[in-house]
């Protein structure tokens, strides 16, 4: 990927039909369906590919999924250099170890993934440049702009270089992809929603004979080298390079957010597992990095006067699992077609549906992943739950099906029907 051309530079003024903030999965696979429809799209990334995101590089069926409709097949099937593939979850919880394959559906592919994020967001940001997206490297947006002076309506937004120059692109619309910490929703005045879970994860890499597994390892409840209970939940996800990306996360619900370092957490935990995994840290091989996890739709709306939010920007993240990656890119499609839709109207209010159609796909879903998250934030709970819960494989299959989201939306299967029914019952707040 090092051998792709430069990124365009901006003139002080562009003018484009939409400009996308953030290049990370959500905005370049924004950037690449507003590009297959034939609109103009400057696409801004703060740093410059490859850049790296604190994740733990798994790539559930519904990311598969989003990869197979951009056309990425061979990556999604793991035959380019630097993606893998795998058959399912390995779930450890109390003194079960539990191997779940992906489900079979007709909704979703049967298999998952793992990619680096300098990998992944790499591929889909200069797919969306091939695409016809103008991908631009190195600026920072530093905040909207408006039309005719009032604050009604955006008209694009305005950048900084890292030598110091300025400029304005010119859009009537703008989809704020630029993360949890972006600068556009709080431009906006998007309140962040305090009855919404956050975590924080912290992961890094290890060499490990078990880079060539099958299988992505899940760990419900944490223990140390002593065997002594920890807060959080964990991952190794094995990679096409050798090494395995190893990390925790830590729910606000639980007692030691925002007291504990996460740094010697993921140390002890590490060194639990280090005998299976052969995390030591002589094998360790880069620092410990952290960073926030926002979840349930935590900013909202998530569209107001002509900006839409996708990703962490609005918190699409998974309460169950604190998987983002596949809800940013499936916002991004849809954000494409309201977009698209609008357009042709030319009926600005018609952004609406955006929020609207969201919240109905996720909304249920989303406020059952805050209860989950209010009981599992207590590792006691959460140890009697895996302590119990795990020997019942068709229990666990259920589980499997809720927490990764992924069932048919015509079911037949009654583990499918009760899922998408307390979906739908939930309410979409």
């Amino acid at each position: 990927m090092g051998s792709v051309a430069q990124s365009p530079q901006l003139s002080p003024v562009e003018r484009a039909d939409v400009v996308v903030v953030g290049a990370g999965p959500g905005g370049a696979a924004a950037a690449a369906n507003l590009a297959d429809r034939g609109h103009d799209v400057v696409l801004i990334e703060k740093d410059r590919f490859p850049r790296d995101k604190v994740c733990g590089d798994g790539l559930t069926p519904r990311v598969v999924k989003e990869l197979l409709d951009l056309g990425l097949t061979d990556e999604a099937h793991g035959r380019v250099d630097g993606w893998a593939t795998q058959k399912g979850l390995r779930i450890h919880g109390g003194p079960t170890v539990m191997e779940l394959p992906w489900p079979q559906l007709d909704d979703w592919p049967g298999w998952g993934a793992t990619a680096t994020r300098k990998v992944f967001d790499e591929t889909i940001a200069r797919h969306a440049a091939a695409r016809g997206a103008r991908l631009v490297e190195g600026v920072s947006v530093t905040g909207p702009l408006w039309r005719d002076g009032s604050e009604s309506r955006v008209s694009g937004v305005s950048w900084r270089d890292g030598d110091g120059n300025e400029g304005r692109v010119l859009a009537p619309v703008v989809v704020a992809a630029d993360g949890a910490g972006g600068p556009l929703a709080k431009h906006l005045g998007s309140a962040r929603r305090p009855n919404r879970p956050m975590a924080v994860a912290a992961r890094t890499y290890y060499r490990s004979p078990r880079a060539n597994d099958d299988w992505i390892s899940s760990f419900l409840d944490l223990t140390d080298g002593q065997g002594e209970l920890l807060s959080g939940y964990g991952w190794v996800f094995p990679l096409d390079d050798g090494t395995i990306n190893v990390g925790l996360g830590l729910l606000s619900t639980s007692r030691e957010f925002g007291k504990v370092s996460y740094k010697k957490l993921l140390e002890s935990w590490a060194d639990g597992i280090a005998d299976d995994f052969a995390t030591t840290e002589a094998n360790r091989t880069e620092r410990i990095r952290s960073g926030p996890i926002p979840m349930g739709f935590n900013r909202t709306p998530l569209h107001q006067r002509g900006v839409l939010l996708v990703g962490d920007s609005g918190g699409m993240v998974n309460p169950f699992n604190g998987e983002g990656i596949s809800y940013a890119m499936e916002a991004a499609a849809l954000a494409a077609d309201v977009i698209d839709g609008a357009m042709t109207t030319r009926r600005t209010s018609d952004l609406d549906r955006y929020d609207q159609l969201l919240r109905q796909r996720w909304g249920g879903y989303y406020t059952l992943g805050k209860v989950f998250s209010e009981l599992v934030g207590n590792p006691t709970v959460m140890h009697i739950c895996t302590q119990y819960g795990m020997p019942y494989r068709p229990l666990m299959h259920l589980v499997f099906k809720l927490m990764a989201h992924l069932t048919d939306r015509d079911p037949s299967d009654a583990k499918d029907v009760m899922i998408n029914t307390l979906q739908r019952l939930a309410p979409a707040a």
